[in-house]
């Protein structure tokens, strides 16, 4: 008959077992790779290809790469240049010939000036434009995920564990305030994590997502001093501010086909976009959730509300972001402190006591409160 271990070490054993585990488990994931490869490329041409994009071949180039132009992961900077995967679906339905042309003889002031010493033998680019084929198929890889504070909380739960078995079984620590005090520590620091992620959820304060095109607020708005209701031309009458057509864009793209920073590429897209009849895919940056009800038409139209209350400084942005939190507490604190334009207002003539106030001199200011902006009804319905 097999002799059975004793308690404290069948304890033992377990928690070596959840060690071993856990590291088994991230060693699994940090070395897993399931990069696939495109049909009728070798992936020796492929690896080739992308060492040259990168600037790792050939080992005397003097100029710079294309990567350092022309970047693969998203960046919290515009970069004027047109990125990898961008370059690579347009061209993947061109044959060498067009590809070899746009990138030693290049059209345009900007992409001219930028490929003036560029210098890469045929061969050598046919494995660029392979590695750019096979990006355009696979996309950009994307960057693999911190596990960081997966594996703190899990460690936490370790030392949560050990110390209620020790405090419960073992007790060989000799001072309790020890394993006492690992617990807590331990325990108050995973609620303030779970806390933490529980109160960022549905909230995505400094999103920015990369556009399919780069329009820049800060050239548009900033520079060239076009006013936000030129484009979004609902925002005053209607729930959303408005995309704007591609359309409305060529009013002025009908002309300048090249920008100053960013060249003819992206300018390209816009007036593809119109020729062809199908829209720019916009990826909307604000989102609120479904339950909560938000009009333009309300602070813009009515509330005469400032862009930047909410949008914060636009003018200075080369990439659009969303600045403040849009959480309930920042929309009740907005409500509380935000003064309306309410006299000779018709959307306010209605109150006609709070009308009476303000010429008294009893109140010397209306806020968005005083006419019933916090009543939950307003949002929630």
């Amino acid at each position: 008959m097999r002799k059975q271990l004793p308690g404290n070490k069948r304890i033992s054993r377990f928690i070596q077992f959840l060690f071993f585990f856990i590291f088994s488990m991230f060693f699994r994931l940090a070395v897993a790779s399931d990069e696939p490869v495109v049909t009728g490329h070798s992936k020796d041409d492929i690896k080739r290809g992308e060492r040259f994009f990168k600037g790792l071949l050939p080992f005397n180039r003097t100029g710079e790469s294309c990567v350092s132009c022309h970047n693969l992961n998203h960046s919290d900077t515009l970069n004027w240049n047109p990125s990898a995967i961008d370059i690579a679906q347009k061209y993947i339905s061109k044959d060498f010939a067009s590809f070899q042309a746009a990138v030693m003889q290049p059209s345009g002031i900007k992409m001219s000036a930028s490929h003036v010493d560029f210098n890469l033998s045929e061969e050598d680019l046919k494995t660029v434009k392979v590695y750019l084929d096979h990006l355009a198929t696979t996309g950009v890889q994307p960057e693999k995920p911190s596990f960081y504070n997966l594996i703190l909380f899990l460690f936490l739960g370790l030392l949560i564990t050990w110390a209620l078995i020790e405090l419960i079984f073992i007790r060989k620590v000799k001072w309790k305030i020890v394993p006492l005090i690992i617990f807590l520590g331990a325990f108050g620091w995973q609620a303030k994590m779970i806390a933490t992620d529980a109160i960022k959820l549905g909230r995505q304060q400094n999103y920015a997502p990369d556009q399919p095109v780069k329009f820049s607020h800060k050239v548009h708005v900033g520079d060239n001093g076009i006013d936000c209701k030129y484009c979004h031309t609902t925002v005053e009458q209607g729930k959303s501010a408005g995309i704007p057509a591609t359309n409305l864009c060529m009013n002025c793209h009908v002309i300048i086909r090249e920008g100053t920073n960013s060249g003819k590429f992206e300018i390209a897209k816009v007036v593809n976009a119109s020729e062809s009849g199908k829209p720019i895919e916009w990826i909307r940056i604000h989102n609120l959730p479904e339950h909560v009800f938000f009009s333009h038409a309300v602070h813009v139209g009515s509330g005469k509300i400032d862009c930047a209350s909410c949008h914060g400084p636009v003018e200075k942005m080369d990439i659009m972001k969303q600045q403040n939190d849009l959480s309930m507490g920042w929309c009740i604190n907005c409500h509380r402190e935000t003064k309306v334009q309410f006299a000779e207002n018709p959307y306010y003539e209605t109150y006609i006591k709070l009308h009476e106030e303000l010429k008294s001199g009893k109140v010397d200011s209306i806020t968005a409160e005083k006419i019933g902006a916090n009543d939950c009804m307003k949002c929630h319905y």
